[in-house]
């Protein structure tokens, strides 16, 4: 016989498929194998129709296309006998699916056999309905499985029930005719209908309301008996599992009976007891038994308030911790998060075995367990966990210490109860994992330290100590080189000691040894030489004996490649050799770093409103935007009102050196100043990682003084000023010329641009339910500036509630968002609500305003969130 005939039989086919070396030889096998399929398609060949399609459905499962053998099915379906049906809905099941046209011509054929006087015909359509029914069919059919479902035998009632499930999905407008049925099967002895029966229930519950509390009120009673009976039954050994009956239809009814008393006191009574039982009689010492207390715990947490039984569910969960399998520990992990939001002091019971988890082999309980303790951590006992944490930390393998870090220090920053414990505690972590640490961690540790003025002295001290054993602990060097920098002469002189603390003697030369050794490390990055260098500025200052030597070091970096330090180092240089006058106030002490900061993140967050009365860009609830780092105005840490970022000429270096607020002096008048985030304020110290931005604005006419009591900048009318600055400005004699400071490097400042033009409204942002809508305006003389009203409209006939706006902006865009309007939204346009923007564009005249924005509001308190980008801002902006 030919091979490739559809004579031959499917296991010669497999065998030949098989016996194929390559994938190029078994596609010439089964090449061939469907082109004589298809001939015996086309000469109508009824004698191996069946054969052919049971290799279709091989060729299929190999994953080769079969779509032209899918009229095969539908002739096999249409035969009267009994094997050929069984391998035409077999093929049906296989090779079509719901979406398939063809689809449509099998309906007449399935009802036909769903009233067929053969059970096992019948067996074979509610099979294959189960498994493709599209909405359509369902619609069509649901009569004949409804009927079904009251059927003699028990198979033919379980497959309907299977089907009937697969209707409700995709109709849920049918449950209603389901519900008596259903509810008739909950009274089933056999098994495999009662199983059926309970997942069609709990189905109808989720897709109908009415369900919901028809079986509240009708089958409560009769499901906690079953379950009973169930749990209480004596050993029948076809349905024995590991010495439990049946833990499949266990675990069934207690997902119903979950669904039935969550949200009802009465239906959540009635099965209070039977839900102990089955948490205290069950055997955890088998898969199947962990399985049914695990479903039993997820009741009881869902139903009602029990505290008896809650505290009885998480200590099944403590048990959990501790067996053996990982994946039970995993999911009781996973419960107790749940769990601690309904009863955390249940859970802090089992606070010691939650903590061993964190020191697990597995790296999934790992990390699941150290998000469990974090949420476990309160006010009074984050002392001895935290001390917990920070020893594993010594020990903790090194691809965890990341997410290990990064919760103890959150930890620290948000349940801290004293300004010394937080600054100890970092500083152990700080010793050991330095390298992990995020950069806005150490700066609100800096923020801290600015803000505890009492601790200075014990902070360098102690710095200064960690600095000698942990040396390659990158964020450790920074905060060191820092508070050296800032409280060198305490550290010097023991200033500020406390009782607790041990004497300790350092020589000037020591402070700038331990600055020296930093700079010159080979595994320093930029940031930490360039903060060295500003250290060694300072304590030029406050160690006059160590002047020259400090200059010397800050000399060799003249040369340096990178151009920062290279920088840094001629000017610094310059403003110790020439302008020994002007030192003293330049590296005066900080001032205290913004307090709110502080606050915020011992909140566990950034503040999440903070006035911006001009301008600085903040962490705000309806957007986020970054400020841009000055070159060198933020050296001293004075901020800027609404000032633009400086240019590079030399005609603004002074200003921008001694951090003069370059706003005009009507806008400083009862304003305050814009607070800085915790995450850039030593970005902006350094004056680095962004790249300075042209400035469009010209220079104020009058320049106020840096601070109080700075007697050699307290005006600026001692140096000489460029004539295209202020006309009232004047030169007094014996002034240090402005171009010494940087060797002559001066050049008038840009003028301000003249941009009047009217923008035109425009639709930013349009969906079916809400409409915004930007106008914009440009305040006079500032074109890096915008001006935005957003206008939000409801489309739809419901009211939106608890209305929220956010946006965010790229890099070179500062945003900032004022309060809207109203947070409720009329329905169907009957009024709007208003939000004003302000979006000043560093890169202007270069780079166009884009803006990623979130609206979130609520529907009948059903939350709603939309997201979108907008790009269409007109030219020029």
């Amino acid at each position: 016989m030919n091979p490739f005939s559809s004579g031959t039989r499917l296991r010669d086919m497999i065998r030949a498929i098989r016996a194929c070396k390559t994938a190029a030889e078994e596609r010439g096998v089964v090449r061939k194998e469907c082109a004589a399929i298809r001939a015996a398609i086309n000469e109508n060949d009824n004698d191996y129709r069946h054969r052919n399609l049971a290799k279709l459905m091989f060729i299929h499962m190999l994953g080769y296309p079969t779509h032209f053998g899918q009229m095969e099915c539908l002739k096999l379906i249409a035969s009267s006998e009994f094997p050929e049906k069984r391998i035409g809905y077999l093929g049906l099941m296989l090779l079509l699916d719901e979406r398939q046209e063809v689809l449509m011509l099998v309906t007449n054929s399935l009802k036909q056999d769903l009233n067929h006087s053969n059970q096992y015909i019948v067996g074979l359509a509610l099979c294959a309905l189960g498994n493709i029914c599209s909405a359509e069919m369902a619609r069509d059919l649901a009569p004949e499985v409804e009927r079904l479902l009251q059927f003699r035998d028990p198979n033919t009632r379980k497959k309907a029930a299977l089907c009937a499930i697969r209707i409700i999905r995709k109709v849920p407008d049918l449950a209603e005719n389901f519900i008596n049925p259903a509810a008739a099967l909950l009274k089933e002895k056999h098994h495999g209908v009662l199983i059926t029966g309970v997942q069609l229930c709990t189905d109808l519950c989720k897709a109908s309301a009415d369900a919901l509390e028809y079986f509240r009120e009708k089958c409560t009673e009769g499901l906690v008996k079953t379950l009973k009976d169930v749990a209480n039954s004596p050993y029948a050994p076809e349905y024995d599992i590991a010495g439990i009956t049946d833990p499949f239809l266990h675990i069934r009814l207690l997902k119903l009976l979950r669904v039935l008393g969550q949200g009802d006191a009465d239906a959540s009574d009635l099965m209070n007891d039977i839900l102990a039982q089955v948490a205290t009689k069950t055997e955890s010492n088998k898969n199947a038994g962990n399985a049914i207390l695990y479903e039993c715990v997820e009741t009881i947490m869902s139903i009602e308030d029990n505290g008896g039984l809650r505290v009885l569910a998480i200590n099944i969960l403590g048990r959990f911790l501790s067996n053996r399998d990982n994946n039970i520990r995993y999911v009781a992990l996973n419960m107790l998060m749940k769990a601690i939001t309904v009863d955390a002091q249940a859970v802090q019971r089992h606070r010691a075995t939650i903590l061993e988890c964190v020191k697990d082999s597995d790296a999934s309980i790992r990390k699941r367990a150290l998000e469990l303790v974090y949420l476990l951590i309160n006010e009074s006992n984050v002392k001895p966990l935290t001390k917990e944490l920070i020893d594993y930390l010594e020990v903790s393998d090194q691809e965890f210490k990341g997410d290990l870090t990064a919760k103890i220090c959150s930890i620290i920053a948000k349940f801290s109860p004293e300004k010394i414990w937080y600054i100890d505690q970092m500083l152990k972590v700080l010793s050991e994992a330095g390298n992990f640490v995020k950069d806005e961690v150490w700066h609100a540790l800096i923020v801290v330290i600015s803000n505890a003025s009492d601790l200075h002295g014990y902070t360098v001290r102690a710095l200064y100590r960690a600095l000698q054993t942990s040396v390659e602990q990158e964020s450790l060097v920074r905060v060191a080189v820092w508070c050296i920098g800032e409280y060198g002469d305490m550290l010097i002189n023991n200033v500020g000691m406390l009782d607790i603390e041990d004497p300790i003697t350092v020589t000037e030369s020591d402070a700038v040894d331990i600055i020296e050794l930093a700079i010159k490390r080979h595994t320093s990055d930029l940031t930490t030489k360039a903060m060295s260098l500003i250290a060694l500025l300072k304590l030029s200052s406050r160690f006059p004996s160590c002047s020259e030597r400090i200059r010397d070091i800050i000399v060799q970096n003249r040369g340096n490649l990178v151009l920062e330090l290279q920088q840094r180092s001629i000017e610094f240089n310059s403003i110790i050799q020439k302008h020994q006058n002007i030192r003293s106030a330049l590296v005066e002490r900080m001032p205290v770093l913004d307090e709110a900061t502080f606050i915020g993140r011992r909140a566990g967050s950034m503040p999440a409103t903070v006035s911006t009365s001009n301008g600085a860009s903040l962490n705000l609830p309806n957007g986020v935007a970054k400020p841009s780092a000055a070159p060198l105005v933020d050296l001293l840490d004075l901020s800027l009102d609404d000032a633009p970022a400086p240019s590079s000429s030399g005609g603004d270096f002074l200003q921008d050196l001694l951090g003069v607020d370059l706003s005009p002096a009507s806008n400083q008048s009862g304003t305050n100043q814009a607070s800085k985030t915790g995450t850039d304020v030593l970005l902006d110290l350094l004056s680095i990682e962004t790249p300075p931005v042209q400035s469009s604005s010209s220079p104020p006419d009058v320049l106020s003084s840096i601070q109080d009591n700075k007697s050699p900048v307290a005006s600026l009318e001692e140096l000489a000023l460029p004539s295209s600055l202020s006309g009232q400005a004047t030169t007094p004699v014996g002034a240090a010329p402005m171009m010494d400071l940087l060797d002559g490097f001066v050049s008038n400042p840009p003028k301000p641009e003249n941009n009047g033009s009217v923008y035109p409204s425009v639709v930013a942002f349009e969906s079916s339910a809400l409409r915004i809508t930007f106008d914009f305006s440009k305040p006079p003389g500032n074109p890096q500036t915008t001006s935005v009203q957003a206008t939000f409209t409801n489309l739809s006939p419901n009211v939106y509630t608890d209305f929220i706006f956010q946006a965010a902006v790229p890099k070179f865009l500062q945003l900032h968002l004022d309060p809207a309007s109203s947070n409720t939204l009329p329905a169907t346009g009957n009024g709007s609500i208003t939000q004003n923007l302000r979006v000043t564009n560093s890169q202007h005249g270069k780079k166009s305003l884009v803006m990623r924005i979130r609206i979130a509001y609520k529907i009948n308190d059903k939350d709603v969130l939309e997201e979108g980008q907008i790009s269409n801002f007109p030219r020029g902006l």
